[in-house]
């Protein structure tokens, strides 16, 4: 039967293909949609140096996709070859391929976009009489009029290729993709004007904020290209590595600037997470995970992040090279880039909000405040808070730490010159709602605070705080298991538990091989004995085999703390006194991330004094 099979099978030559099939084969990788052509194009606009461009679509860029920009033009005698492939002005060298500091640089875009498009390109260059237009399919070359710069037209996308053409959506679907492109780009250029045009009507337009550079135009071009929402819901961040020494600038390794939205503005879906590589829109795994490990502690349930990043660092220390659509990137040190990333967000949303508005809020507890405190946080923190049997687990304090000590933790921090009362940042308590909210009133109107899940961040991040003095040296407490959990295990995860026994022991966790195939869970934390010792297994082993371990062991080691701090924290239901109330308050306004709880669920809101005239008609 093979030898049949064999035999009607015909023989295939190799053959050289020809190049309007290389073209259009290239095309399939550059050019997925209209918006795949605005992105190319816009590239060189940018590249040319434009102020100012203006993209026109018609029939959602299936029609007609123009972009017009006032550059630095093509001169006529390098038209000709401009619609070419892997015919470019970016780069002459591998040396300027592994430094590329331009949007484009393969040489390809414009030859793929030809070979699947009728196209058209018109440019004049500055001092010369009149422009040139070049007919993509033609190649002939003519004067026509125009001002300095450059005039692309794609017609008739995928005329050549009607099967790709019957992939694409509806003319608004398009639309959406190619308008998202360009904000794309007016994200990370403040100094340049965008416009989008559609079927003769201005859809968008982003005018020119700035000079490059300017912090004032990218927040402005910020607020106009994602609205004044995302601005004013989000925190500002700026953050640079060590300096590499002997380097005679001086300059950072790489730096992190932008701003990262504010827990209570995230989102179900991460559409609005905008990440760029020295100006470049990229989709970064690295990147993202070190973005959202930055709100771990503070992002409730599955809830999205909002940012813009813009990152920058050596070009010959990022490749760019990697795709031919250059979205995506390949870092030399990607834990470097993770870490840079993570740690500026941390520390851009680590200041609390409650005491923004005074550089005082971490001296502003009275001495009888602080008396109050340490009486009654003292009690909260009470060996019985720590010490307990649930379910059968028997929870302990951290390694290094006696469980009498944990009133300590609450001990209040030297101050400096009280603040008055009129500045306290979440005010004076007014009283206490059903035994679970503390009401209190400031200069803008009244303040709702949900004392345990605030006091449960004041005493996780004092915990966190402890316990970085023992990190990676002090295994979580376990609990071996009577009958050892097995389960059918893959190579990747016999091969990680083998390679991390060590780590392994940190998180409480005895993982060993029970056979070749099969591994068996012998003890775990002891926080966790009650839990699915498998599902907790193959989790832990699916982190390490992707992250750094010492991320996986710095996660592990937060969540019993958070836990720590969640049976620590004063419950609900019980009363407190006013001085009591305002101690918590003045503690919230000087902790790190104390707008959120562990969980990422508020701890306070408030409530203007316009909205409470508002809901009374005052003033009507």
């Amino acid at each position: 039967m093979s030898d049949a099979l064999t035999q009607t099978v015909p023989r295939r030559p190799i053959r050289e293909l020809p190049d309007a099939l290389i073209s259009q084969i290239a095309a399939g990788e550059v050019v997925e949609r209209p918006a795949s052509v605005v992105r190319e194009l816009v590239d060189n606009a940018l590249d040319a140096g434009a102020s100012q461009i203006t993209v026109r679509l018609l029939a959602g860029g299936v029609r007609l996709i123009s972009v017009e920009d006032d550059g630095s033009g093509i001169l006529p005698e390098e038209l000709p070859i401009a619609l070419k492939r892997h015919a470019t002005s970016k780069i002459g060298s591998l040396a300027d391929l592994e430094s590329v500091g331009t949007m484009g640089f393969r040489g390809e875009a414009l030859a793929a976009i030809n070979a699947i498009a009728d196209c058209a390109l018109l440019s004049r260059v500055s001092g010369q009489a009149h422009a040139y237009l070049l007919e993509g399919q033609t190649g002939e070359i003519t004067p026509v009029a125009r001002s300095t710069g450059t005039t692309v037209e794609v017609k008739e996308l995928f005329f050549s290729t009607p099967a790709r053409r019957k992939f694409l959506k509806t003319d608004a679907t398009e639309l959406a993709h190619c308008v998202e492109a360009v904000r794309r780009h007016a994200l990370a250029r403040p100094d340049v004007g965008f416009a989008v045009w559609h079927e003769g009507k201005l859809v968008e337009q982003w005018r020119r904020c700035g000079e490059a550079g300017s912090l004032p135009a990218l927040e402005q071009r910020l607020a106009d290209a994602l609205g004044s929402d995302f601005v004013e819901r989000s925190v500002w961040v700026d953050f640079s590595s060590a300096v590499t020494p002997g380097r005679p600038d001086y300059a950072p390794v790489i730096k992190v600037w932008g701003r990262a939205g504010i827990p209570d503005a995230a989102r179900a879906r991460g559409d609005q997470q905008f990440c760029y590589v020295n100006g470049r829109f990229v989709r970064d795994k690295v990147i993202t995970h070190g973005a959202r490990g930055a709100y771990e502690d503070v992002l409730h349930g599955q809830r999205q992040p909002v940012y813009a990043l813009y990152i920058e660092l050596d070009p010959t220390r990022v490749d760019v090279n990697v795709h031919p659509t250059k979205i995506e990137v390949r870092f030399r040190d990607s834990r470097e880039v993770h870490q840079a990333v993570r740690h500026a967000v941390e520390s851009a949303l680590a200041a609390p909000r409650a005491g923004q508005t005074s550089p005082q809020v971490a001296a502003s507890m009275t001495r009888t405040e602080s008396a109050a405190q340490v009486t009654d946080w003292g009690q909260a923190l009470s060996p019985a808070s720590y010490s307990y049997t649930q379910s059968g687990m028997h929870f302990e304090a951290p390694a290094g730490h006696r469980v009498s000590d944990m009133a300590a933790l609450w001990q209040p921090q030297p101050t400096a010159a009280p603040l008055q009362a009129n500045d306290w940042p979440l005010g004076r308590a007014l009283a206490q709602l059903k035994g679970i909210y503390i009401l209190a009133e400031n200069t803008q109107g009244l303040v709702i605070v949900d004392m345990h899940a605030a006091h449960e961040r004041i005493v996780y991040e004092r915990l966190k705080a402890q316990w970085s003095d023992t990190e990676g040296t002090s295994s979580l407490p376990s609990q071996p298991l009577l009958i050892p959990a097995t389960f059918a295990a893959t190579p990747l995860e016999v091969a990680t538990a083998e390679a991390n026994a060590a780590t392994l022991h940190l998180l409480g966790l005895d993982i060993t091989p029970f056979s070749g195939r099969t591994l068996a869970v012998r003890a775990v934390p002891t926080t966790l004995a009650q839990g699915d010792a498998v599902e907790l297994a193959r989790s832990v082993l699916a982190e390490l085999s992707q992250h750094e371990a010492s991320s996986v062991v710095q996660r592990a080691h937060n969540e019993l703390l958070g836990t720590m701090a969640c049976h620590g924290a004063v419950r609900a239901n019980r009363h407190l006194t006013l001085e009591e109330m305002n101690a918590l308050l003045r503690q919230m306004e000087a902790t790190e991330r104390s707008d959120q709880c562990n969980h990422g669920r508020p701890t306070w809101r408030p409530i203007s004094l316009r909205e409470l005239d508002a809901l009374f008609m005052r003033g009507r």
